[in-house]
């Protein structure tokens, strides 16, 4: 068996990121989002990529890190908010945004991992997210096709990881990443914790190793909170 555990999120990175692949990246806000990864990806200085994420972090952290540096020529998200230079960028016409209702991103990338080319849903019916998009009805309801993503690479945070790659994720923080994993030509996941195979209950694993080609370990990530709230 191939050893899937690498040194380092820059030598995981190093022989397959190229100018203007299509990465996912998961995570919510900062919620479980591949710290090292991004960062390691960043120093890789690629250009014109296209990332699909639910939002793009915050400034100078997560996504954020990307954008400042003008390596992402598209985001395919559903969320801006907490980014003033993904709104800039945005507003300015220097980045494309391909705006997904939440619940239809992780459904396209859920699909594009289980093999489904496309799938209808009522979300967005009747709004802008419909423009251009195939309608039917079914039942005397109406819905719109939405196509699947799939990614060159996808960047996924599990909190541990047997040497096969089976994924175990922790509480939130699993978020999108069980999709993401899925949807990934080459997936790349960093861990808090690498155990040796067969240390898992096969009940507790939530990502099976067979959708994951590389493994790094980022023991001590920052967990940076976006917004803490203190009361007095």
């Amino acid at each position: 068996m191939a050893n899937k555990v690498f040194s380092s999120a820059q030598a995981a990175l190093a022989d397959i990121v190229q100018d203007g692949q299509t990465l996912a990246v998961r995570g919510f806000g900062l919620c479980g989002i591949p710290e090292a990864l991004i960062a390691a990806l960043r120093e890789k200085k690629k250009k014109n990529l296209t990332c699909i994420s639910n939002n793009a972090g915050v400034d100078g952290f997560g996504l954020g890190l990307l954008l400042e540096t003008r390596q992402v020529k598209k985001m395919i998200s559903s969320y801006v908010g907490e980014n003033k230079e993904f709104e800039r960028q945005y507003l300015a016409g220097e980045l494309e945004l391909e705006f997904t209702p939440q619940g239809t991103l992780a459904e396209k990338l859920r699909a594009g991992g289980a093999g489904i080319p496309a799938f209808f849903t009522k979300t967005g019916v009747g709004t802008l997210v419909a423009e251009g998009k195939e309608v039917r009805e079914f039942d005397g309801e109406q819905y719109i096709m939405e196509h699947a993503l799939t990614a060159d690479i996808a960047l996924v945070k599990a909190w541990k990881a047997d040497k096969s790659g089976n994924l175990i994720f922790r509480r939130t923080a699993r978020n999108f990443n069980p999709m993401v994993a899925t949807a990934g030509r080459i997936t790349v996941v960093e861990v808090e914790e690498i155990v040796e195979n067969g240390t898992f209950d096969p009940d507790a694993v939530h990502t099976p190793g067979i959708f994951v080609q590389r493994i790094v370990l980022n023991a001590t990530p920052e967990k940076r909170i976006e917004q803490r709230t203190l009361s007095a």
